[in-house]
């Protein structure tokens, strides 16, 4: 695995802590004489643990990457890194904005799927990678090409990392490939 993308932790970790530190200490007093009651407890109090881990699954499943020798994993979309632009990724990489510029044009912007034909066959927005409905706040979407013409969005948390991954992934990859013509040729 040339890059993986760590998902943060820290929410998911509060809110865990949080619930068992309440149904522990509701636990002290109740257990030995009304332990039904404290199981309904627990699972009452779930249910309102599971909407707050709701987001930091979803992120983990649709916008988790992953680059290694021969594809870029995004979420659940495999694509392989001879089918990208490498062209593409260098005006990524060289499109320098800071972090409250890409939030705020991220907010102006409504990534949901449009009725009919794919909005990127008729030139409209990039498809959104990984399986996901749109891009979570706190993430940066990075626009790449395919070598067949089409635009690839990808969500990702640390955008510099994971151009620069990308980018050596894809160099690798044709370098290998140009050797390999050399030597057959």
């Amino acid at each position: 695995m040339l890059y993986t993308e760590k998902m943060p932790k820290t929410w998911s970790v509060l809110c865990i802590a949080a619930y068992l530190a309440g149904i522990g200490y509701m636990g002290i007093d109740t257990i030995p004489d009304d332990i039904g009651l404290w199981l309904g407890l627990c699972a009452l109090f779930l249910l309102v643990l599971l909407p707050c881990l709701a987001v930091p699954i979803s992120k983990f499943i649709y916008h988790r990457i992953q680059i290694d020798a021969q594809k870029l994993r995004v979420g659940r979309e495999h694509i392989p890194l001879a089918g990208l632009d490498p062209a593409s990724i260098e005006a990524a990489a060289l499109d320098v904005h800071t972090a409250a510029q890409r939030h705020a044009r991220s907010l102006a912007t409504i990534n949901a799927p449009l009725p009919g034909p794919r909005s990127t066959d008729q030139g409209g927005t990039p498809r959104l990678v990984g399986g996901g409905w749109g891009v979570p706040m706190g993430m940066s979407t990075v626009v790449i090409r395919t070598r067949q013409g089409g635009q690839l969005s990808i969500a990702t948390r640390d955008r510099a990392a994971f151009l620069a991954a990308l980018r050596q992934a894809t160099s690798t990859k044709a370098s290998n490939s140009a050797n390999k013509l050399g030597r057959n040729g």
